[in-house]
This record gives structure tokens, sequence and C-alpha cells, in this order.
């Protein structure tokens, strides 16, 4: 270990091979937009702009995380979810920049939402007062700071008060398509309406084979959300008179995400720009916007720690051992000798080193390509001859991706590998030639090493106990625990 410490000294982490375009960045996320400017989050930290996209200027610098900006009504403030004392809570700044003022300040996430319709509450999430931390309650909190007050709804992962403050849309539910998407079990994003005087409830129709819907924001009595019921994610319109749903946008390569609406208009991100939508003409425009920041995390550095070890093969001697370490593959000795570096390909990820039974070659995945492939080199290191490797095979593999484990045979011949599908395939590293030797049920399937010329065989089979007769030994008319034989 204190081995692998001390190379990790000499491991450089350099700056992706794609240059950061200051003239139209991509990577842009929570946008909001007021009557005429609009925030944005980059690099951890919050921006502005204006709403053609020119006049970027950063708002919070702090090493904290910053998300989920949201202008005030007037548009003097932003409200955004802090990370400033390792908690998520609420804050406030001028638009103008300034000290950001925290509001919130309970050990749960606090998470920002937006304003109530006068301007002088910010409306969040937080799981303050659910003790099984299963859902989220929506809250507000003064402008000005003190008392949180909760609202009359029993739980919420989204919502938007109307511009009148009569009305609260809200999504009851945490969001399963985050985990699984085109998500249609039995807790799908819904939008329920809440008229907060009469307490009665409305929700957005939906189709009968259920969707998504989410993220509500108002355009003055007109409600719009995000839903997938048409495929990706888009902005839809539900008109409240005659029950109508709309889809307003229609992109088909990429979700819209985030959006918020203000100032007549609809901010959102999509495919990593952001995006402005005119509900009056129904057409949305990517607006170019410029982030020129320094970058730290880009910066080449050197990365200490067997913290960032992922897999690991010791060589047959036990002489040696190769590491997956920060994307690339190396080997350190056990006890003399030099460290080495078999990839040196800071812009792939290289990952579950193999050492072959005869010690002299060592295999891994790798997307340097785009797709992830197999790569076998000497384990002294590939041989390069004017800058290029000359000695690393380098072998296209077929499957449904994803794939690990990889196993050589005892004779060294053959390798075998696991995908996504949970399919076991072999490969033969002398001709490049594979072959799907068998598929299995299981959730995480691990091929062992078979005899030579004998089929492989997969080493995640678990027996299944035959069932047991049971019968009570009390009689159920009292409570009874902790039985002693």
């Amino acid at each position: 270990m204190r081995k692998l410490a001390s190379l990790a000294l000499f491991v450089c982490v350099a700056a992706s091979a794609y240059a950061i375009d200051v003239a139209d960045t991509r990577m842009l996320t929570d946008p909001a937009v007021s009557a005429n400017r609009i925030a944005f989050g980059y690099a951890n930290d919050l921006w502005l702009a204006s709403r053609d996209g020119s006049g970027v200027q950063r708002l919070t610098s702090h090493p904290g995380v910053e998300t989920s900006p949201r202008f005030s009504p007037d548009g003097t403030q932003v409200a955004f979810t802090g990370r400033y004392e390792g908690n998520a809570d609420v804050y406030v700044v001028p638009t103008v920049g300034g000290e950001p003022r925290r509001l919130t300040w309970h050990p749960g996430v606090d998470r920002v939402l937006g304003f109530s319709a006068d301007g002088k509450s910010v409306l969040f999430t937080s799981q303050r007062e659910v003790h099984t931390n299963r859902f989220e309650q929506l809250f507000t909190v003064p402008l000005t700071g003190g008392a949180v007050s909760k609202l009359p709804i029993p739980s919420a992962s989204s919502a938007a008060i109307s511009p009148d403050g009569k009305t609260v849309a809200y999504v009851p539910l945490r969001e399963a398509f985050r985990s699984w998407k085109r998500y249609r079990g039995g807790t799908t994003a819904r939008v329920m309406l809440l008229d907060l005087a009469s307490m009665t409830v409305e929700q957005v129709p939906q189709p009968p084979e259920r969707a998504n819907d989410t993220q509500p924001m108002w355009i003055g009595n007109a409600l719009y959300f995000l839903s997938d019921r048409n495929g990706e994610f888009n902005l839809f319109r539900f008109d409240r008179g005659s029950k109508a749903v709309e889809q307003v946008t229609t992109f088909s390569d990429f979700p819209v995400l985030n959006a918020t609406a203000g100032g007549g208009s609809i901010a959102f991100e999509q495919a990593g720009y952001v995006h402005l939508l005119d509900p009056a003409t129904k057409q949305s425009r990517r607006l170019r916007i410029g982030v020129a920041t320094d970058l730290a995390e880009t910066r080449p550095r050197f990365a200490k720690g067997a913290k960032y070890v992922r897999n690991s093969s010791l060589s047959p001697t036990g002489a040696r051992a190769a590491f997956e370490l920060r994307g690339e593959i190396v080997t350190v000795p056990a006890e003399k000798g030099d460290d080495r570096n078999l990839t040196q390909s800071v812009a792939a990820n290289d990952r579950s080193p193999a050492w072959s039974p005869d010690g002299k070659s060592i295999a891994w995945f790798t997307d340097e390509t785009g797709e992830y492939e197999l790569r076998i080199a000497p384990q002294e290191g590939p041989a390069r001859e004017g800058g290029k490797n000359v000695t690393t095979k380098k072998i296209k593999l077929t499957g449904a991706g994803y794939y690990e484990k990889p196993k050589w045979s005892p004779d060294g011949k053959l390798l075998s590998y696991v995908d996504n599908s949970h399919s076991i395939y072999v490969v033969d590293p002398a001709t490049a030639s594979r072959r799907r030797s068998r598929s299995t049920s299981s959730i995480a399937p691990t091929p062992s090493s078979s005899i030579p010329g004998r089929p492989i065989r997969s080493g995640s089979r678990t027996r299944v106990p035959a069932p047991r007769t049971c019968r009570p030994s009390t009689s159920g008319r009292s409570r009874r625990k902790s039985p002693t034989p």
C-alpha cells in the first residue's frame, strides 16, 4: 500500500482532450429567466447574462456548490441552493452582486424551487418534518429571514405558486424516472393543482399508459410542465378551461431539463445548452453563451492516494500487481522495481486489468475510441515507435456494452468477459475472434476459468434452499418476541 501511495504521487491528471469553447460554452445547467436577464449554473458557480446570452458575469465564487437559481418576481434577487457550510440551504443574493445571505439553518437538505407570488418569501422543499426521509414537503421562508412556514400539502418534490397566489402546482412524490427512464410504474410523476381557497385538488390529465409529468411552472394563468408522454421529455401546456394538454417543444435527441418560467418566457436546458421559449409564438431559440473561466478542476495536476484504485489483478508470481487508478492501468512491484503506467491515455477511461497466466500480458477495457474495446499489452509496457504504440493488441467487442470481469483461461489462449445483458463472451486474442458462450439470468454473472478444451462455466450460481414447513409456536393472541431455544 505504501508503494501504491508513492505511485499516485506521480500520476498526472490531465485536462480533457476537448477544449472549452469560450464563445459558445456547453454544459450550462439550471437556467432561470427574468424580464431582462438569465441566470445559470456552470462549474459549480452561478452566472448572469443578458437574455440574448451576452454580457456574461459571475454571480458567485464560493468553493461550495451553488444550484437552482431562481429570480424574484421583480428580478432584483436570486435565490439559490448553496452548500457553503457542508449542508444544502437556501441563500439569496442581489442580481447586482454582493454577499449571499443564508435564510435556512436546518441540518437537512433545503432545495430552492422559486418565490411566493408577492416575492416576499422563497419556496423550497425540505425533509425537516419527515422522520422517514422518504419524501419532501413544501415550506417558505421570508426574504428577510426568520421562521419558515409549511404549506398545507402532505408531500411534494417540485412545485410552483401561480402569479395570483391562489393555486399551487406540485408533484406529490419523488421522481422515479430519474433512476428508471420512461418509468411507468405506480409512482409515476404527476402534476397536481391545489386551490388554496377551497383546498380542492385537480390532476393534470395523463394518457392511459401513464407518463411522468414534472417541474410545473406558470406563465400568467397558463400551466407549463415537462413530460415524457411522447418520448423524450419536452415542454407541454395545460389549459385549465378546456382541460387540454398541448405539446410545445418537439426535441427527440436529448430531453428538455430544468425548465423555469419568468419574465414572460421559459428557460430550459437541452443538450447542454440554454434555450429560451416565447410562449406567444411557441418558438424556442438556443442561446450562444460564452463563459471564460479558469476551470481549476480541469487543470493538469498530481493525484495522490489509494482511494482512486477501482480494480486490481495480481501477477502469477505475486511479484507485481496491476491497478485501475483514475482511468489508467498501472503496475507496481511488491518490493523492488519501477512503477509502470501501461496506458498513458488521459482522455480515455481504462479499467478492469487482468494479468495473463504466463505473466507476460495484461488485458483491460478502454473507451479510447468512444466505445469500449479490449486491449492486451506486454506487462513491461507497450513498445513505441515514433511515439506510436506498436505492441498493444486492439480488439473490438460484441455484446450489449458495459463490459466487465475479464478472465483468462488457464492456458492463456482465451479470455472471457461479461456484458450488460448478463451474457458471457469468449475471445481468442490470437485471432480476435469472439463468440457468446452462454447467457444467465444472474444479476452479476462471473465467468470462471475452465479447463482447456472444456466449455467455460459461470461462477455465480447460487443454490436455492429447499422450502421448509413452518408452523406457529404461539396462539397469536398476544405479542411474543425474542424466542429462546
